[in-house]
């Protein structure tokens, strides 16, 4: 009995893959949408990493206070 590994059947497309799914985007969303939709993807993308950024600066400004304040051992 043959079984075939699951992860192998997965991968990345290929040169005519690529052209293909170019073709059927093309043709679901049109030549005028597709500027819209990398648009909104655009934007998507940049307010993820805003967000991703300002979690980080405020998680290092909460060890920077943290180291500040001396802790009262007793």
């Amino acid at each position: 009995m043959l079984v075939a590994n699951p992860l192998l059947l997965i991968s990345m497309p290929g040169g005519s893959e690529w052209i293909l799914i170019i073709l059927v985007v093309l043709l679901l969303f049109g030549g005028r949408k597709i500027p819209e939709l990398m648009r909104g993807l655009g934007r998507g993308i940049r307010e993820f990493q805003d967000a991703k950024n300002n979690v980080k600066d405020e998680i290092e400004q909460g060890m920077k206070e943290k180291e500040k304040t001396p802790t009262s051992q007793q």
